[in-house]
């Protein structure tokens, strides 16, 4: 039974397994005249939908879903001309289609907890068996987006059905990565 709560496309219907032999594949906008690819060697990580006004979402739908992989396991092969950095002064450089205006990947290049990750959207995949999401990320923002706030807990609900726990930031583990991260930088852990 398809529930009239949507959080994106590539969940509505149930998380699909990864599969453990994914070795990476091509992410390819949604242009049909030269469309920009992307290579990704490997499995992608901590894959989640995020509520956040700054990710690139598909039309109608309320939450993007990123993930990461090493900034050296990405490798543009085709139509890089037609990429630009959306705000160069954001954290994450999202490189976007110029025509089409999907996100392909965006490193993190200054000093940061995720410096040398790239924020990729595993739907764009050519291929099938990248993880699926665990998490749900900065939900709230789905408001700054124009979603009415009486409908966030038919939301949260749903997006624990689909076994997404959401948060209004990142994950726990995340969180604690990144803290750990400041706490060796200030030296308050020793690193």
């Amino acid at each position: 039974m398809e529930s009239a709560v949507h959080i994106h496309p590539a969940v509505d219907q149930g998380l699909k397994p990864a599969d453990p032999g994914f070795a990476g594949g091509t992410l390819v906008c949604a242009c049909t005249d030269r469309p920009v690819k992307i290579r990704i060697e490997g499995q992608v990580a901590h894959n989640h939908v995020c509520g956040c006004t700054k990710c690139w979402k598909p039309e109608g739908t309320a939450f993007s879903m990123v993930a990461v992989v090493p900034h050296d396991k990405v490798t543009v092969l085709e139509n890089g001309d037609k990429l630009q950095v959306v705000d160069p002064t954001a954290l994450i450089q999202r490189h976007a289609c110029q025509q089409c205006g999907v996100h392909m990947y965006g490193p993190v290049e200054r000093e940061h907890a995720f410096q040398g990750l790239d924020f990729v959207h595993p739907e764009r995949f050519q291929e099938q068996g990248w993880a699926p999401p665990e998490f749900a990320a900065f939900v709230s923002s789905i408001i700054e987006a124009g979603i009415d706030p009486s409908q966030m807990d038919g939301i949260r609900a749903r997006l624990r059905e689909l076994g997404l726990e959401p948060y209004d930031c990142l994950s726990p583990a995340l969180m604690d990565y990144v803290a750990t991260w400041v706490a060796r930088k200030s030296g308050a852990l020793a690193s």
